[in-house]
């Protein structure tokens, strides 16, 4: 027992402790993780800091302390969104690449390559695939995270990376449900609404969740997203019309429902987490995930706050017990999926190491490559601007563009999108003369006074968009889309451009 252990009726902490897969900092489980597996919690939620060492010895000592398969449960959507990859680029190109090659049999192997990847590593259970469709003009917080802003296609797309994680021996864990490819806002800093009527909602974003419940999805996530029509003034991971209501009774989704971090602002800001657990679990979340930042004394605060709800009786302890069964079945599952791939397959490699030629990730990437213009044979001396974006929250400041393969500089957001004082441009026109320029941006969008300008002096430059292309060149222009900033996007396109 930890000195921050509460006082609390025993039954009571072990229901709790059945439906919580708190973080922890660092590359080696700490005592009160072990503790706590060993007294019958349900898991771990891995995030960037416990990924930097020996993951097989991690999650090895996870196991080892629990009394049955823990959960283990991480966020790595390949793309833009990776944990495992962070350092140096997912080695697989992510929803929106896949989206526009449009090629289900190899969006199933992408995501089996991917599944393969984990399952080695002994985690068992992926937080992907984004199964949000993306609005006609581009919701920033989803961005490449989605397949596209077709529903029917999103759909296919879905289904087919849910049975690629599941047929490796990982849960896959369809996310944000009603849908987050249509807000404006992140649901990291506020509660972020759905656009649109619930009748519009039902047409546009549901039918990817649809279509992962009918593929046989193990999990779904409903987002901290607002439809005033269904949730009030709630986001929809608090809300029992949305979860018990819509996703449970209409829908049919009969696995385990895994809240969004808890302590996205989206959620926490009005209530705080302890409160907001014992809210999600009321409206029919099985399984809590906590966040990155918090640790074990919130971890304790909201073991308390739910034994406390059920004590008063605000929190029925049915529901409670529900939620703890639907876990156990679920950790019955991931069991039974380990002892039947013991040796599982080899992906492309989670450290984002080799991108053989052959590799499914990078087969992937060059599919989804798009040009326009004419683009040199061989670029003279080049000169590779990269534009460093606003951060994504669900992303990081991850590893991107051209640097495996090029020497690169690197311009602040400021000096792109013309808040800067302006010498940045004149500075890249000097130091390209003579020389090829490549531009490469990860929303050209954002960054239009720079890239108009530079077009303006050098019209034979060379743009790489690596973002959702929202911006049309003008004819002529030489360009690249690769729909995505991962390690396996910036080789294909690298390639293309004779840099590797």
């Amino acid at each position: 027992m930890t000195t921050l252990e509460p006082d609390i009726d025993p039954s009571l902490a072990t229901l709790a402790d059945a439906v919580l897969i708190p973080p922890f900092y660092g590359t080696t489980p700490p005592e009160w993780i072990l503790d706590a597996l060993g007294r019958g919690l349900a898991g771990v939620t891995l995030f960037g800091n416990n990924v930097t060492g020996d993951i097989s010895s991690l999650t090895a000592a996870l196991r080892a302390a629990a009394g049955a398969e823990p959960v283990i449960a991480i966020d790595e959507e390949g793309g833009d969104v990776t944990r495992v990859a962070y350092a140096k680029g997912s080695p697989y190109p992510g929803n929106a690449a896949l989206g526009v090659v449009d090629d289900v049999a190899l969006t199933r192997d992408v995501y089996a390559a991917m599944g393969a990847d984990l399952h080695r590593l002994g985690i068992n259970t992926n937080l992907a695939p984004c199964a949000d469709v993306l609005a006609r003009d581009g919701s920033p917080v989803i961005g490449t995270r989605s397949f596209g802003p077709d529903p029917l296609l999103a759909a296919r797309h879905v289904a087919a990376a849910v049975e690629g994680l599941q047929a490796a021996g990982v849960a896959a864990c369809a996310k944000h449900f009603p849908g987050h490819g249509s807000t404006s806002a992140d649901s990291h800093r506020v509660l972020a609404t759905i656009s649109g009527s619930l009748a519009e909602i039902r047409r546009r974003d549901l039918p990817p969740f649809e279509a992962a419940i009918t593929a046989g999805t193990w999990c779904l996530m409903p987002g901290h997203l607002r439809v005033p029509e269904l949730t009030g003034d709630l986001p929809a991971t608090l809300s029992p019309a949305a979860v018990t209501g819509l996703l449970r009774g209409e829908l049919g989704f009969t696995g385990t429902v895994i809240c969004d971090a808890l302590e996205m602002k989206a959620a926490s800001a009005v209530f705080g987490i302890p409160e907001a657990a014992v809210l999600a679990v009321i409206a029919g979340v099985d399984l809590l995930c906590l966040g990155r930042d918090t640790d074990e004394e919130m971890y304790q605060a909201v073991r308390v706050a739910l034994a406390d709800a059920v004590t008063s009786g605000r929190l029925p302890g049915s529901r409670l017990e529900d939620a703890a069964a639907r876990v156990a079945a679920l950790r019955a599952r991931l069991q039974e999926a380990r002892v039947a791939r013991p040796d599982g397959p080899a992906g492309d490699g989670p450290a984002g190491d080799g991108l053989a030629s052959d590799s499914i990730g990078l087969v992937a990437a060059r599919r989804a490559l798009h040009g326009s213009g004419s683009i040199p044979a061989r670029l003279a001396d080049p000169l590779v601007i990269e534009v460093e974006p606003e951060e994504n929250i669900a992303a990081g400041r991850f590893t991107w563009g051209f640097s495996h393969w090029s020497a690169v500089r690197r311009i602040d957001p400021a000096d792109a999108n013309g808040s800067g004082d302006g010498a940045a441009l004149a500075d890249i026109v000097h130091a390209a003369a003579g020389r090829s320029l490549v531009l490469a941006v990860r929303d050209a969008a954002s960054a239009l006074p720079l890239v108009t300008g530079l077009l303006s002096a050098r019209p034979d430059m060379i743009i790489v968009e690596m973002g959702v292309p929202s911006w049309t060149p003008p004819e002529g222009t030489p360009y690249l889309a690769t729909y995505g900033a991962s390690r396996a996007c910036a080789l294909a396109a690298a390639e293309a451009l004779g840099l590797a």
